[in-house]
């Protein structure tokens, strides 16, 4: 499992599996948002073997799945509600962390300079660039 940063307290990871849950725990994770749905990919892990480890864990628990590249308004209303929720430090996944990064700027936009989001996703190594007008659209509603 490697964890990658977006901020101090936003880490971005790809596919996690529920024995990965104890060590979250220890680094003091006490939130995971996931973004992937369940049968996407061979071998994957299943989201409610997730959701019950972080339970047993003391760490809480949001599913917000969508397809790449597939997100609605919604998801993107209910992530950033999520993030204004959940204690921090919080985890968000998916297979890669792209899409987690990518649901995690829009939800940002409007809130943070989009230079700035851009920037934190490369640190942590997500090209978010392409989507500048997106990022751009959705902080001038």
């Amino acid at each position: 499992m490697e964890l990658k940063s977006l901020t101090p307290d936003i880490l971005v990871a790809g596919q996690i599996g529920a024995g990965d849950v104890a060590a979250l725990a220890e680094r003091g994770v006490r939130a995971i948002i996931n973004n992937r749905p369940d049968g996407e990919g061979a071998g994957q892990p299943m989201l409610v073997d997730i959701e019950r480890s972080a339970n047993e864990h003391g760490i809480a628990f949001r599913s917000i799945p969508f397809t790449s590249g597939r997100q609605t308004m919604a998801d993107v209303e209910a992530f950033r509600a999520a993030l204004d929720e959940l204690p921090r430090p919080l985890l968000i996944y998916c297979r890669t962390g792209m899409r987690s990064s990518s649901i995690w700027a829009m939800a940002q936009a409007g809130r943070e300079p989009i230079d700035d989001l851009v920037r934190a996703a490369a640190g942590a190594g997500y090209d978010l660039s392409p989507m500048r007008p997106v990022l751009q659209a959705l902080a001038a509603r």
